[in-house]
């Protein structure tokens, strides 16, 4: 691997710092030290000192093995060069690992610069009334369409994006969405880490193949990105992205396309939060173990 571990670079000993804060997090149960910036489907985003972040540090799920960390190292620089082959800039994002633990596993942690809140998808478009010329929503459009191919996906909800001096940037590269002839690059294992064991063969074979492949779909990229507004508190947007999105589109979005597929995505992510809150019970209260994943509060959908 060409960066093993953080150890002995400057962004290292801030990440051996956020290390001992989420084990200490995961043994008594509480957050206090931590400054969670948010949870994704597969990664934890803690900001970095705490008091004044300077770094958004995304705690991936542990891999069991260097092996398992390399291939990932491969898919995740791998999905970035594509992105930015394909006009789509990135934010500056790094992947780092410490040196592997006495089981042989190893712990990864991506990070990213924190980014004026001012900058980000769901603070522009609330500064401003609903429009469908909106310049964020013309440019991440433009970039769905551009970008996403039945090899290469995104996850392009608003809160993964930012604006500016009118240079729009990327967030998500964590679950890096990329197809080659042998199907999807990333480890399934990777994104059904942190679901209960007895989930986790329903999951791989059922669940994460579709949702991945929805990825690289751009009309279902769009619909996803309607929908997010619900979550985001921005329903009165929905409008807007559709009528931009339809100039695009061969099959338009219907206002009932929306609210059907959000339902649908709020029940099976809000049934599986449930089932890993239920694991976590389980394993502290029954099994007398630590539970090794931080979970979101409760989410309003």
């Amino acid at each position: 691997m060409d960066d093993p571990s953080p150890l002995g670079h400057p962004q290292g000993d801030r990440l051996v710092d956020v290390e001992d804060a989420v084990q200490e997090a995961l043994a008594s149960g509480r957050e206090d030290r931590l400054r969670v910036l948010g949870h994704g489907a597969m990664s934890l985003v803690i900001g970095w000192p705490p008091a004044d972040p300077v770094m958004a540090c995304k705690r991936l799920p542990v891999f069991p093995s260097t092996s398992a960390a390399e291939r990932y190292q491969d898919v995740f620089y791998r999905y970035i060069a594509r992105l930015e082959a394909r006009g789509l800039h990135v934010v500056p994002s790094s992947l780092n690992f410490f040196d592997p633990g006495p089981d042989g596993s190893r712990v990864g942690y991506v990070v990213q610069p924190i980014l004026p809140r001012a900058s980000l998808g769901p603070a522009i478009l609330r500064a401003t009334s609903p429009d469908p010329e909106h310049p964020l929503l013309a440019a991440v459009i433009a970039r769905v369409l551009r970008t996403v191919d039945a090899r290469t996906g995104l996850d392009a909800q608003i809160s993964n994006w930012s604006m500016m001096d009118d240079t729009v940037r990327y967030l998500h590269v964590t679950t890096p969405f990329l197809y080659d002839d042998q199907g999807l690059a990333l480890d399934v294992d990777v994104l059904i880490a942190s679901y209960p064991w007895i989930l986790r063969p329903p999951l791989r074979r059922f669940a994460a193949p579709p949702i991945a492949a929805a990825y690289c779909d751009p009309r279902t990229v769009l619909l996803d990105l309607a929908a997010n507004l619900h979550k985001e508190r921005l329903t009165e947007w929905v409008p807007a992205v559709l009528e931009a999105a339809n100039r695009e589109l061969d099959e338009p979005l219907t206002a009932d396309d929306v609210r059907k597929y959000y339902r649908s995505s709020a029940l099976l992510w809000g049934v599986l939060l449930r089932l890993r809150r239920v694991d976590r019970w389980w394993q502290r209260t029954v099994r007398r173990r630590t539970y090794p994943f931080l979970l979101p509060g409760p989410t309003r959908r």
